[in-house]
């Protein structure tokens, strides 16, 4: 399936009449589970009971830690003949188009095209648990605001900014970046707009895969799928020409966050040292789903 043939799939309004809708889960649901995920000892309440330690883990996001969750060896397998085939499905649609692919796109284009291959029922399983689970469990206390796994990113709402690659929603969110771009020109990029519930699921399981099955390390770094509010309204930005730096805190240092700071249109949705089990992000610009941006730092 070529680009165009995917655009055209998409508007061609034939993704109802897929079998797996919300309701189809159950009756595709096989007795072969590869179990319940591991909990963690650790509570919202708790923060493993000392608020040091705690702290200690998000400003050491990228390290394990005693309490950290780890999938098991049967759930870490899974987990990653699901991420190749994620990807197999991103490298056939295009980066563009995988932002605002939805799961039930991702299961056809996986049962249908050969390069792909179809989902295995012990796959869908494990994904389901997955994103049905509360990431609370292994560390993550962030909110949900995209709560069932066949969610989709209505393409009508979203704009595609040219020249970046990614998408934003329409209304607010586009409407903050042309601010930042009036105000600060060429020296403010988007480095990551709209993400689809599977654009999540290939970020969060990549970040998994990279940690060694430790769910807690990857949720410090990246909001497990469905928490994400790059589904429903935020965006990251960036100073031109850093590249991968600006996800650190590294960006910190720019011309960029300065004037973003300075003129108090930077929104954090993840301050330094959250009470969320997440690392600190100056470069995620929070909007709220009504459309109006919060906040400031």
């Amino acid at each position: 399936m070529d680009r165009r043939r995917f655009l055209k799939f998409l508007t061609a309004g034939t993704i109802g009449a897929l079998p797996f809708g919300q309701e189809a889960w159950a009756a595709a649901a096989s007795s072969r589970s590869p179990g319940p995920l591991p909990k963690s000892k650790a509570t919202p309440d708790s923060r493993d009971d000392d608020l040091d330690s705690y702290l200690h883990k998000v400003r050491y996001f990228n390290e394990d830690h005693p309490d950290d969750v780890f999938l098991k060896e049967e759930q870490l397998n899974l987990l990653l003949s699901s991420v190749k085939r994620f990807g197999r499905i991103q490298k056939m649609v295009g980066f563009g188009n995988f932002y605002l692919l939805d799961f039930d796109q991702a299961v056809y284009i996986a049962r249908t095209q050969t390069e792909v291959g179809p989902f295995s029922v012990e796959e869908l399983n494990f994904l389901e648990q997955l994103f049905y689970a509360s990431a609370s469990e292994y560390g993550f206390y962030g909110e949900k605001p995209l709560r069932n796994l066949t969610d989709r990113i209505p393409m009508q709402e979203v704009v595609k900014l040219q020249g970046t690659g990614n998408y934003l929603f329409r209304g607010q969110p586009e409407a903050i970046y042309q601010h930042l771009r009036k105000e600060l020109g060429d020296q403010v990029v988007l480095t990551s707009g709209v993400r689809s519930v599977i654009k999540q699921f290939l970020l969060f399981l990549t970040k998994v895969a990279d940690s060694n099955g430790n769910l807690s390390r990857a949720s410090r770094s990246l909001a497990p799928p469905g928490y994400s509010y790059h589904g429903v309204s935020d965006f990251d930005v960036g100073q031109a020409g850093l590249g991968a730096l600006n996800f650190t805190e590294r960006f910190v240092t720019t011309p960029v966050f300065r004037r973003l700071r300075d003129l108090g249109y930077l929104r954090l949705r993840y301050p330094r040292d959250n009470l969320l089990g997440v690392r600190f992000e100056p470069w995620h610009i929070k909007v709220n789903v009504q459309g109006d941006a919060i906040g400031r730092i």
